[in-house]
């Protein structure tokens, strides 16, 4: 057991209510107990929005009041990006939070009762369970500009991982229906080359195309530098192509 599972542990004492809240898409389902893992009130399920997490809130202070709890906290799964609206609502009430191992969770549900099935009810005691014990983190959730940074950087990601799965199909389609065409535009990114696949035609429909309609279409993207010999080298190219 390291230096800082002892200082959560230590952090947890006889005054201390925790609460335990298995995370889904739409409702949640919460339990409380004390340090030594004795239950107080009915589980409640309650959902994702700011009248769930109000009820929820009423629902753990109302057990604190009654049993004499002096502080409060709340530990949950990252489930996805499920968690967050809830964590950020938490934070912005000053309400104690941590997250738990989704690993640990289900190690500790199969030393429970030998079975890692999913269960709402089983997984809200068992991660309570695992606050109790110091086996959690508290999440560094940033603000203001720090997060939308984040946030831009993920899109970034997403963005640049998008293009280089459209980049490899093109690639792919062009090896398949019109593998001379790199031969004539040397990389199928640039304006003319986009503006001749936009035409979406295969090698034998692109060959009976006239030569004046392919300069017309090819002049609404490259004004200079391409003239009907590129053309007539596509045109070449493509009535003798071995694409299927």
């Amino acid at each position: 057991m390291n230096s800082t599972q002892n200082e959560r542990i230590n952090q947890i004492t006889s005054s201390t209510l925790i609460v335990g809240v298995d995370i889904a898409k739409f409702n949640h389902v919460a339990r409380a107990q004390d340090y030594r893992g004795v239950e107080f009130g009915k589980p409640i399920t309650f959902g994702n929005t700011r009248e769930g997490f109000e009820l929820f809130v009423g629902w753990y202070q109302k057990i604190a009041t009654a049993q004499g709890f002096q502080d409060v906290i709340v530990g949950m799964e990252p489930t996805g990006h499920y968690w967050l609206n809830l964590a950020h609502y938490l934070r912005e009430n000053h309400v104690k939070y941590g997250i738990v191992n989704p690993l640990h969770v289900k190690k500790s549900k199969e030393l429970d009762d030998n079975s890692p099935s999913k269960n709402d009810m089983k997984d809200a005691k068992v991660i309570a369970q695992l606050v109790k014990d110091g086996r959690y983190a508290i999440p560094h959730l940033p603000q203001g500009i720090y997060a939308e940074l984040r946030e831009a950087m993920k899109i970034r990601d997403h963005l640049t991982t998008d293009l280089c799965v459209v980049q490899a199909r093109v690639h792919n389609w062009l090896d398949r229906y019109f593998p001379e065409f790199l031969t004539v535009f040397k990389d199928w990114e640039c304006k003319s080359a986009i503006q001749m696949l936009s035409l979406y035609l295969l090698p034998h429909e692109l060959a009976c195309v006239s030569d004046e309609t392919l300069l017309k279409h090819l002049r609404e993207a490259a004004k200079r530098g391409l003239g009907l010999g590129r053309i007539q080298m596509l045109k070449a190219a493509a009535s003798r192509s071995v694409g299927i």
